[in-house]
């Protein structure tokens, strides 16, 4: 029987976590329980938490974790308010999300390498949010505004996180192929795989981590990190790697899309 091994990063302690089947991973300033691993030790990046975010677990646990687990494990990342589901179900309750969290690999997961998020879509913003983030892709090309074809990645990036980031960012990729095939990939595209969430085996996740942290730390000579504030920006690193992983797991692997959820404990839930 196939094995799976779920790791929940978060930046607070949460005692409903704890009643969860999963791995769970403290990142951030605060200082956790021994329940939680910490990134802080052997090879990490904790310095660039706050621009990395759950990335800065991803890195610990791909210097230091990785080369320990089996070959033919499932290892899969959720984070403490999305977490992975057996079906599609709508989730109102923590009684509900304990019955309904993915617990063990499904038999037809034997077919694929790895398993990403169903995707979000993103075409059609509000017409007053278009104006006001996204006025400098209006002026260059007015015909966004009604053509939901152009509603695309890139323009939803440009809108919340900079305009032009994405593409200076696309620049920093090593070969020119993946280059073309990702700018072409956020242009034609109107939805993604979100959160950074995904499950696969040890070789894939190697070959991933080495892409994605080989680009975003090349994009820091572009970005840097000191300056990057706010909402939109403080975080970009993961948003950048949000978009990255739609596409790579896409070209380089026979893949998945699976049920997740949002769920966010309150007192009485």
């Amino acid at each position: 029987m196939a094995k799976m091994k779920i790791y929940c990063v978060t930046n607070v302690e949460l005692k409903h976590l704890e009643q969860l089947n999963l791995n769970l991973a403290g990142v951030g300033n605060k200082k956790f329980k021994k329940k939680y691993i910490s990134s802080l030790s052997g090879k990490n990046i904790q310095s660039k938490e706050r621009n990395y975010s759950e990335l800065t677990f991803h890195y610990w646990f791909w210097k230091n974790e990785l080369k320990k687990l089996d070959k033919s494990l499932w290892v899969g990342f959720c984070q403490k308010r999305r977490f992975w589901l057996q079906s599609k179900k709508k989730i109102a309750s923590f009684k509900q999300l304990q019955k309904y969290i993915l617990k063990k690999p499904p038999k037809k997961w034997s077919d694929y390498e790895s398993i990403i998020c169903k995707p979000i879509k993103i075409d059609n913003p509000k017409r007053m949010k278009l104006l006001k983030r996204g006025y400098k892709n209006l002026l260059k090309d007015p015909s966004i505004i009604y053509d939901k074809k152009k509603q695309n990645i890139k323009l939803h990036f440009d809108m919340h996180h900079g305009f032009g980031i994405l593409d200076k960012a696309i620049n920093h990729l090593k070969k020119k192929n993946e280059r073309t095939l990702f700018r072409k990939f956020v242009n034609e595209n109107s939805s993604f795989n979100p959160h950074i969430m995904f499950i696969s085996k040890k070789k894939i996740i190697d070959k991933w981590f080495k892409s994605l942290f080989s680009w975003l730390f090349s994009c820091e000579k572009e970005f840097g990190l000191k300056n990057l504030n706010g909402y939109d920006q403080q975080r970009l690193y993961a948003y950048l790697a949000e978009r990255y992983l739609s596409f790579w797991f896409k070209k380089n692997t026979k893949y998945l899309e699976w049920y997740w959820t949002f769920f966010e404990k309150k007192s009485n839930s």
